[in-house]
């Protein structure tokens, strides 16, 4: 018998499908149509599979999804944050901002409070710390690090929703011809900033606005 011929196993091509490649598939999908475009089925249609083949791989969607998040964590870079706490609070808040800002389709997970990558805590530690120092309590730090993650997802969520909506249609928004309607009388304010109102509301004041934050919220405490 040929050496060929004693040869045991499975031949043939390999399994097509692995959680590497379902991963690299979800992110690539992930990245054009957001989470509300994320399901197994449409994944295994990527994938020219079934979802109960995925399923080989991945226990459910929610796994799948803090699988991407862990992926996407260990690559944010952890720089020196500053010394002094308020500053370090600041630094901490302007990083989270950035990473989520990079990656849409995590705000959207996010925004469920929900799921979250232990990899990426250590910004929540540092965040939390800072505020202590600071001299807030437990409480309180807490408390300072969810205002402060409020305001950066919502901020977020509304940039990838008004993006989402331009891609879909270029047409002026609701919003848009709502304010330019705007009678003189009853919105003397609002009338007089309506042909500007558009660009005003889509500046990046995201790192005064936290600086603001912070400054209150110690203030406050």
């Amino acid at each position: 018998m040929s050496p060929e011929a004693k040869r045991t196993g499975r031949t043939g091509r390999p399994p097509r499908l692995s959680q590497e490649a379902i991963i690299s598939a979800a992110q690539r999908l992930l990245a054009v149509e957001g989470a509300g475009g994320l399901s197994m089925r449409r994944l295994a249609r990527e994938l020219k599979s079934t979802p109960m083949a995925l399923y080989h791989h991945v226990r459910d969607k929610d796994e799948l999804l803090l699988l991407l998040l862990e992926e996407h964590a260990r690559t944010i870079p952890r720089p020196t944050l500053p010394e002094d706490p308020r500053e370090r609070m600041i630094a901490a808040g302007q990083l989270l901002h950035d990473v989520l800002a990079g990656c849409p389709w995590i705000v959207e997970v996010l925004a469920s409070d929900d799921l979250m990558a232990k990899s990426a805590l250590w910004i929540v530690e540092a965040m939390v710390d800072a505020a202590m120092e600071c001299g807030l309590s437990p409480e309180q730090a807490v408390d300072a690090y969810r205002a402060i993650w409020y305001y950066t997802v919502g901020e977020l969520l509304i940039q990838v929703s008004r993006k989402r909506r331009q891609a879909e249609s270029p047409t002026p928004s609701h919003r848009d011809r709502t304010f330019a309607s705007l009678s003189a009388e009853a919105y003397p304010r609002l009338s007089s900033l309506a042909d500007r109102w558009a660009e005003l509301t889509r500046r990046d004041t995201h790192r005064q606005s936290l600086e603001a934050l912070v400054n209150g919220l110690l203030a406050a405490a």
